[in-house]
């Protein structure tokens, strides 16, 4: 493998609690009632703001509408991520590990489905800058297609330069790890931020199911 490209929420921030209660609320505003567990794996994670709304309207919002409620959502998002000081951090092992992509000089990027006033927070709150070239993160400007699709890990494979097959995904949402799979990806492997190994081992082609970042195999670097 010759690069890796890592999903964000609830994986590399595992905020995952936070989005659930969120939109949960926001369920409950929009239709009365809110998102079951089964609803949230499906329909949420890994999806654009306009397809979680779509989903839960019954109809397909006009942009003025999408951007409205996604404002209101993610504000409120990222009030309770400042208020939460104890979690408000990379997850267990991830400083570590990506310290250790940049000093083998491995290609990394992040793809994910947030919207740029998110993705621009968590740049700012944890330095992303540190480890990763900005120009090459791959987030949701209202042109890509939300995950399963592959589109959002072929634009990040290209701008790392490299094919999928060469590269690595880590992801803990299901339709991020199907997104992966449909974009060929070489190596998927999930993290278990949130959700239990059970869930993640209908995927038979998963390489590897992790709790923490120590956990993943390093070899697959070639030995580095």
């Amino acid at each position: 493998m010759k690069g890796i490209i890592f999903d964000f929420n609830g994986t590399l921030f595992w905020d995952s609690q936070l989005h659930y209660d969120a939109w949960r609320m926001f369920s409950e505003k929009l239709r009365g009632y809110p998102f079951t567990d089964d609803e949230m794996r499906k329909y949420m994670f890994g999806r654009t703001n306009k397809d979680i709304i779509t989903y839960c309207t019954g109809k397909v919002p006009s942009d003025d509408v999408v951007e409205k409620l996604a404002y209101e959502k993610e504000s409120l998002y990222r009030e309770q991520c400042l208020k939460d000081k104890e979690h408000f951090k990379l997850a267990p092992g991830a400083v570590e590990f990506l310290d250790w992509l940049t000093e083998n000089d491995i290609p990394r990027t992040i793809a994910t489905m947030s919207e740029w006033q998110n993705v621009e927070f968590y740049i700012k709150e944890f330095n992303l800058a540190r480890w990763f070239d900005l120009d090459k993160i791959v987030y949701s400007n209202g042109k890509i297609k939300g995950k399963p699709d592959p589109e959002i890990y072929q634009i990040a494979c290209r701008n790392l330069g490299l094919p999928p097959e060469d590269c690595i995904v880590i992801e803990d949402a299901v339709s991020g790890i199907e997104s992966a799979h449909r974009a060929g990806i070489g190596k998927i492997i999930a993290i278990a931020s949130l959700e239990s190994h059970e869930l993640y081992k209908q995927f038979d082609y998963l390489y590897q199911i992790v709790d923490r970042f120590e956990e993943i195999d390093k070899s697959l670097f070639g030995g580095k």
